[in-house]
Parts: structure tokens; sequence; C-alpha cells
């Protein structure tokens, strides 16, 4: 029954951050959280203890800035959505402030998808203007503050940054030298980078090796240079 309700419960998540963060923002937040972690702990291992005491020390901070980190996003996350929306009455009520209808449309153009309308030939792209303007023009301005939706996707970007970025912890589970379990800490994360690097060129139709292999440069020089310092 607990391996079911496991499964069930990824499944949901599976379902649920997909309906709130589209791929290029869920790629985002892992990789940045990744790299957040990978600095964090490289960090913590300068000056780590020898034995359990450091294996915990840096269990517990591999934990706290997966916990710390989904948290940052998620309030940025929110701030994002409102700030998006201001923008969006700031331009409702920049069209209908409009002395007319020709400022009104010069409005929209230089507004909304610039690079949309220079795919549109001059006729299509006053057409669009113009239809636009028709719905912008009745539009009741209301200000709603933070939304269930709002909530929902904060969450979204909590649970997928800490869920990607523990298998980073996991090793600090299993070994008894900080050190030790630092690297394959760090060897994890690197795969995870290049997993990452992989499942973004999938969606921007680049070629997947190198962008996994880029990202894992990335992860590479970040260690050697921890390395290099003592970590």
């Amino acid at each position: 029954m607990p391996i079911i309700g496991r499964w069930r419960c990824e499944e949901k998540m599976k379902r649920f951050v997909p309906k709130y963060l589209d791929p290029a923002s869920r790629l985002g937040e892992i990789l940045f959280g990744l790299i957040m972690v990978l600095t964090v702990t490289l960090t913590a291992g300068l000056t780590v203890s020898e034995g359990r005491a450091g294996v915990r020390q840096l269990l517990l901070t591999a934990i706290g800035c997966n916990f710390a980190w989904g948290i940052i996003d998620a309030v940025m996350y929110i701030m994002n959505c409102l700030t998006e929306r201001s923008g969006k009455i700031r331009l409702i009520e920049a069209v209908q402030r409009a002395r007319d209808t020709r400022a009104a449309l010069d409005v929209i153009q230089n507004e909304i998808e610039p690079e949309l309308q220079s795919l549109l030939d001059p006729e299509e792209r006053e057409a669009f203007s113009r239809s636009i303007l028709n719905h912008v023009a009745k539009a009741r301005i209301t200000r709603p503050g933070v939304t269930k939706d709002d909530v929902y996707g904060a969450l979204a970007c909590f649970l997928l940054v800490f869920v990607s970025c523990l298998p980073a912890a996991l090793p600090f589970l299993f070994f008894s030298r900080p050190i030790f379990a630092l690297r394959v800490s760090n060897f994890l994360l690197i795969v995870l980078l290049y997993l990452v690097g992989r499942k973004w060129a999938q969606y921007g139709g680049t070629d997947r090796r190198v962008a996994g292999t880029t990202m894992t440069i990335i992860g590479l020089v970040l260690v050697g240079v921890a390395i290099l310092l003592g970590g």
C-alpha cells in the first residue's frame, strides 16, 4: 500500500506541475536549483568536519538549500505573476486613455508582440491591432491580488526545485566519509545537468548531445574550481 500511495502521489505531481509551469520554466527551475545546490554543497565542503558529523552537516546543507531555493522560487513566481498582470493593466489603461484611434493602435502595435506583427503584412497588422483594440477599449479594469492559480503555480515551483535536487542529498545518507559523499553528490548533480541540457535541446530543437555536454562542462568547471580551492 505505501508503494501504491507513493506512485499515486508521483503521478499527481507529474500532472500538477505541467499544469502551471511551461517546459522552459520547468527546466529553468531545475537548472538553477541544481547549480545552486552544487555551489552551496561545494562551499560547505571547504569547512566540513570529518566523520558522521561532517556528513550530517552536508546532508542538512543540501536539504536546507533545496528547501530555501524552493521557497525563493515560489515567492518570485508570485511576484512575477503580479508584475505581468500589472503590465497588462497598464497597457489597457494606455489604450483607453489614448487621444484617438490612431494613437491607441500605435500603443498596441508597439506593446503587443512586435515580433509577431513583423511577420504580418501592413493590412494584416492593422486588422490584428484593430481586433485587439475593439476588445481592450471595452475591457473593465480590475486589480486582483494573489489568486489561487498563483499559489498553485508557486507550489509547483517549490515542489519541482525541492524534489529534483534531492538526489544531491542521497549520498550523505549512505556514505560515512563526507568528502567522498560530496564527490558522489557532485557527480549526480553533473549527470542531472547533462540530462537537463538534453531535455532543453528537445524543446529548443538543437542537438541534445551538444546541449547536454555544455551543461556538463559548466558543472565540471564549478566542481574543478572548488576542488582546486580545497573543496
